[in-house]
């Protein structure tokens, strides 16, 4: 029985790394998979992950074609969709997935964050979080620089904790970068402290 699977996790808690190792798994074993993204940080048509491993993906940017890309799964045999950044998908995008498993037999594998920068959930997570059969955080776990658990994904400019602005802009965790996110625990979040005094 197909299923629709959600994992999330903080910004480098290596959600990319575990999508490519699944999409990489799933086709050892012969099985006929996808791998998909809805933006990712290099805006290219791939998934990369902070450790240095990446791999061609279909970019489903924009509006995706939901009548025309069921016609080629279903051309194509495809068994298995391994999905990241799902947080950037509609809410209808993830029914869809949700169609998929359910009408089609598709197992759909979904990696993402669960929060943005101000702590509000995105709209593909927050649906997969209703909807997905299993809902997994990841494991492994981000740390601030306190020591404690990173539980929020803090948007920087210019040395700035932000807390308004479009939910969506894409950036990496380095530091030198005009705006920059920076895993926090939820005190210093709150704070909007970097580091220590």
């Amino acid at each position: 029985m197909a299923t629709l699977t959600l994992t999330y996790g903080t910004m480098a808690a290596g959600k990319s790394t575990l999508a490519l190792q699944l999409h990489w798994q799933l086709r050892e074993t012969g099985r006929t998979v996808e791998l998909w993204t809805f933006g990712d940080r290099s805006n290219d048509a791939e998934v990369t992950s902070r450790i240095g491993i990446s791999a061609t993906a279909r970019s489903q940017q924009g509006s995706l074609d939901t009548e025309g890309e069921l016609r080629r799964l279903l051309d194509e045999g495809v068994e298995v969709i391994v999905v990241d950044e799902v947080q950037f998908a509609s809410t209808q995008e993830v029914d869809w997935m949700a169609t998929l498993v359910d009408e089609y037999g598709i197992d759909v594998h979904t990696f993402g964050l669960g929060a943005d920068f101000a702590l509000n959930p995105f709209p593909g997570t927050a649906r997969l979080f209703a909807v997905a059969d299993s809902v997994n955080e990841l494991p492994l776990a981000t740390y601030c620089w306190c020591g404690a658990r990173g539980r929020c994904n803090a948007r920087v400019v210019s040395g700035v904790v932000q807390r308004e602005g479009a939910q969506r802009v894409i950036g990496n965790v380095d530091a030198d970068a005009d705006v920059f996110y920076q895993v926090l625990c939820r005190s210093h979040y709150t704070k909007g402290q970097l580091g220590p005094e």
